[in-house]
């Protein structure tokens, strides 16, 4: 006792107690905002008609995406934050960056359709990602459903990217830009399966003849990078489509959507 003061600790009410501040993992994060900053980087660019630094902040924002989960996981510091940022940042560099640019560099002159196209491949993109975030427990890990926002606006991106090295002007490949960007939004909310490379284990030993192979395909990229990288990600766009048609053909499922029984009603996903 002290002036007639207990100074023994009380144990506070439980209303009263004070709730310890959740904080916010620094580096990853840092990595999903350096992806917002490639998308944002990209619609600047494309505002000033530099439409070849426009696809390279896509590129940039794809590469970085690539990590921000690897590193949290690396790190143990995943978290429901990181999770929602990492949506919106994609939303931003894989849906609207990619759509603008496009309608600034060759669907303006199509007038409507050129809009219509550019808020297709948007739309879509935000859906994919909406439904990744709700379907994320019941999807096999092997595989995403639909084709993933990074691929979609990469196939975008390569075009112009290929285009405008070649010295070809937006208006003279409208319509093409018009099939690709609709092909591309479409694809994205079907229920084909892509292959995520998900199972592939960094952590592994691997024979010499992989590692040989690896500085093969980094030597055939460097031969002519804006032709080999839209051919890859044009083989990637279409590989979901064999995959399924391969499976049906089979006679194997061919939706990505897993049995759980942590979901009460999974109706209408197994199509």
């Amino acid at each position: 006792m002290h002036d007639g003061i207990d100074t023994e600790a009380t144990p506070l009410e439980p209303g009263l107690a004070k709730k310890r501040r959740k904080g916010i993992y620094v580096l990853p994060n840092l990595f999903t905002l350096a992806a917002l900053f490639g998308g944002f980087y990209a619609i600047v660019m494309a505002m000033n008609d530099r439409f070849d630094l426009a696809a390279a902040g896509i590129f940039c924002a794809m590469v970085l995406d690539s990590l921000d989960g690897r590193v949290a996981r690396m790190t143990n510091t995943q978290s429901a934050f990181g999770e929602q940022m990492d949506s919106l940042s994609d939303m931003v560099s894989f849906g609207a960056a990619p759509a603008l640019i496009s309608y600034e560099w060759a669907l303006r002159g199509l007038g409507r359709w050129g809009w219509f196209a550019a808020f297709v491949y948007c739309a879509c993109a935000a859906l994919r990602l909406a439904r990744f975030n709700v379907n994320t427990t019941v999807v096999d890990k092997r595989y995403f459903q639909g084709l993933p926002s990074p691929a979609a606006a990469a196939l975008l991106a390569g075009f112009i990217w290929l285009a405008t090295d070649q010295g070809i002007a937006g208006s003279v490949v409208a319509w093409p830009m018009f099939a690709l960007a609709l092909y591309s939004g479409l694809t994205m909310v079907t229920n084909v399966p892509f292959y995520s490379f998900k199972d592939i284990q960094m952590k592994r030993s691997v024979p010499f003849a992989v590692i040989v192979l690896i500085a093969l395909g980094i030597a055939v990229i460097n031969i002519h990078p804006p032709i080999v990288m839209f051919g890859v990600f044009v083989v990637y766009g279409f590989s979901g489509y064999v995959v399924y048609l391969v499976r049906r053909a089979r006679g194997i499922h061919t939706s990505v959507i897993s049995t759980s029984t942590d979901e009460p009603d999974e109706r209408g996903l197994h199509r």
